[in-house]
């Protein structure tokens, strides 16, 4: 049961009381050379300016403040709430920061180690693990809950176990953190005002959809997004328009990258994947009749059919802007589930985006789920013009708050946050390597 908010001083001391007790006790199996950690972690935990236990925490799941929530990324919520973790983490970074977990083996449950002390020090600090965990070598359940809190919070995978990517975000220094939330900080004041009663938000870095309404996040998308070399663009628009069972045209850089050496390799790729080539006049033109050792094919103009191996697969969502972007389905659903989502040309996949065309079409007369869901299973093209175009922003934050003890950090993909530390994807921009269906171009 969570802890009220009217506790006695008495009270407030026995509290500090047990937190001295949780410090003093994790002091004696640590490593050689971290007293200057603990005592960092001491005045961190008696800070003046961190409150009481209750003031921190509740005590739903081993003591941490829950992760999920549906306050927008863009809200000015989070904005204040992004001022306030600004300065815990600027007291965590003059008290000496956190300390580097070693990265020498996995960490799970059942693990003893030291290693485990230190990590245990390291959630303490970052407010994922609750102080009174002490600070033993044993890898058991608090810190299996700590753990899984700290990577649903970078948007890890939450099985709880310390590895590569955990080890990686584990170790970013303190004050690389603080730089990264006042850098975020600025770019969500300016998106503070009027969004709209409802609009459709994409996170870049996060590769993740939000469609807002009424100051709340009512559904969430994950998302494929552009791959270093093939960026997705900042923009501000409005979705206007949606083409159940789309045409895909092909833009001329992707039949140039990806489409001739396609060709190149399988004279046969075009005729099993429903594309056809037509010149300006609209004449269709034979794929044999063009020269694939040469640039000549990006003269014409490529489009692929509705239907199974149609590239957006059943749906497009268009939205006016110079960089002839949209959203779309995809045939490729397994890409969802990986966790380095930056695969496409430029264009943003949706993960279960029929429930977001039946969310942006609800006010136009006659396109409810069934409606469009028929359309879908006919196989044949159709253009809904949405009654209310509804505001679509690409943006690019990498850090965010919907809590002053819940932040959450993403990789600086495109490496625009200053800090080399930040980008632990380690993408590489790498060119198209070839494939056999068509959801293996990258648009």
């Amino acid at each position: 049961m969570a802890m009220g908010n009217g506790g006695s001083a008495t009270n407030a001391i026995s509290r500090r009381a047990l937190l001295a007790g949780a410090a003093a006790a994790g002091a004696a199996v640590m490593l050689p050379g971290a007293a200057f950690a603990q005592e960092a972690l001491n005045d961190i935990l008696f800070a003046p300016t961190r409150g009481n236990w209750n003031d921190q925490f509740d005590t739903r799941s081993t003591g941490q403040r829950t992760v999920a929530t549906n306050q927008p990324v863009f809200s000015p919520e989070t904005v204040a709430d992004m001022q306030q973790a600004e300065g815990t983490y600027r007291q965590i970074v003059m008290n000496g920061g956190w300390p580097m977990v070693p990265e020498d083996a996995k960490l799970q449950l059942g693990v003893q180690s030291q290693s485990v002390s230190i990590l245990r020090q390291r959630l303490i600090v970052s407010g994922d693990l609750p102080a009174s965990a002490g600070t033993a070598p044993a890898f058991d359940t608090f810190v299996d809950a700590a753990v899984k809190r700290f990577q649903a919070r970078h948007g890890l995978p939450g099985d709880g176990v310390v590895s590569t990517y955990t080890f990686k975000a584990l170790n970013v220094l303190a004050n690389i953190r603080l730089g990264q939330l006042q850098t975020n900080v600025v770019r969500l004041q300016s998106m503070s005002g009027y969004l709209g009663d409802r609009f459709v938000m994409v996170n870049i870095p996060a590769a993740s959809i939000e469609a807002v309404e009424g100051g709340r996040v009512v559904q969430r998308h994950t998302a494929i997004v552009g791959k270093i070399d093939r960026q997705t663009p900042i923009l501000n628009s409005k979705i206007t328009n949606l083409q159940l069972n789309p045409y895909w045209h092909a833009p001329a850089s992707i039949v140039k990258k990806d489409i001739i050496p396609l060709m190149q390799k399988d004279p046969t790729y075009l005729k099993r994947n429903d594309i056809h080539i037509f010149a300006k006049d609209g004449t269709e033109i034979p794929p044999e009749s063009i020269n694939w050792n040469s640039d000549d094919a990006v003269q014409y103009l490529f489009r692929q059919e509705p239907g199974k191996n149609n590239a957006m697969s059943s749906v497009k969502i268009n939205f006016p802007n110079p960089y002839a972007v949209y959203m779309h389905d995809t045939p490729q659903q397994s890409l969802f589930s990986e966790l380095m989502r930056f695969e496409s040309s430029g264009c943003v996949r949706v993960q279960n985006v029929r429930d977001l065309i039946v969310w942006l079409a609800r006010d136009t007369g006659g396109w409810d789920r069934q409606a469009i869901e028929r359309v879908i299973a006919s196989r044949q093209n159709q253009n809904v013009d949405l009654a209310e175009p509804v505001p679509v922003y690409f943006t690019y934050i990498t850090a965010w708050a919907t809590d002053p003890t819940v932040v959450q950090f993403r990789d600086d993909i495109y490496h625009r946050d200053g800090a080399e530390q930040l980008a632990m994807g380690d993408l590489k921009a790498t060119a198209y390597a070839g494939g056999e269906q068509v959801d293996d171009i990258p648009f």
